[in-house]
């Protein structure tokens, strides 16, 4: 840990800040946050996974003095849309996330979605601080007006780009999962989605999904037994008559 992280182990004298009051850029953006934040979630409950945490939109400490900073309103700087933390403790209540309450995590996955006025910003500034002050390991980046998604992988203190597979998706070492689009409807809109797959390129399924593929189930298990109570009462009609 840092000498300014170890320093902060005793209490600021200051309250950190933890929300800028901005809205998200488009309804799209609202919408596709928390459903990524869910995917990623199922992703790691389908791997047996409880030791991360998920989330997004929210402020990231990295040093006591960035904190002091943003508290002075010297320096602005908001949370990755998306980020994913290994090893890290998932029940605790948070309203930022601050290195120093975190034995020293930060996010290990990030996934900014671009709008025309963070995309300067997201390539350049912020993919200078996760890769050579954070050293968050994988960092995708989607721009929702050119469709386009990509990804680096931290080799060293330098991202190298992650090449795409046959279906344009983009593996994740971390989070044993692709990214990739998907056009379906989501809370009513129709669009594409950044979502994850399978390594068998099947769809991490969302809440919605696993209720629809559960009530099917149980639809096929009725009819089942309804034709299997018909096919018994016409063997038993056609005993009595003979």
């Amino acid at each position: 840990m840092s000498q300014p992280a170890v320093s902060a182990l005793a209490p600021l004298p200051f309250e950190l800040v933890y929300s800028d009051g901005e809205p998200l850029e488009t309804e799209w953006h609202a919408l596709q946050l928390p459903f990524l934040w869910h995917l990623i979630r199922q992703a790691m409950v389908e791997q047996g996974r409880r030791d991360f945490y998920v989330c997004g939109d929210m402020f990231v400490y990295y040093s006591v003095q960035q904190a002091w900073d943003v508290y002075q309103g010297k320096k602005y700087f908001r949370g990755p849309d998306v980020f994913w933390v290994d090893g890290a403790e998932p029940d605790r209540e948070r309203k930022y996330w601050a290195m120093w309450e975190e034995d020293g995590h930060l996010p290990d996955v990030i996934v900014e979605f671009l709008s025309e006025s963070t995309a300067e910003i997201d390539r350049k500034d912020k993919k200078e601080l996760y890769s050579k002050v954070w050293g968050t390991r994988e960092y995708f980046l989607y721009d929702p007006d050119t469709k386009v998604l990509e990804g680096f992988r931290l080799a060293g203190r330098t991202y190298r780009p992650i090449m795409p597979d046959a279906q344009g998706r983009l593996w994740s070492e971390q989070l044993g999962a692709s990214l990739g689009l998907w056009h379906g409807v989501y809370e009513g809109r129709e669009r594409d989605w950044v979502r994850l797959f399978h390594p068998d390129g099947s769809l991490v399924p969302s809440a919605e999904e696993r209720a629809e593929t559960r009530a099917e189930s149980e639809r096929q298990r009725a009819d089942a037994a309804e034709a299997e109570l018909a096919r018994l009462r016409a063997l038993l009609e056609e005993r009595g008559r003979g």
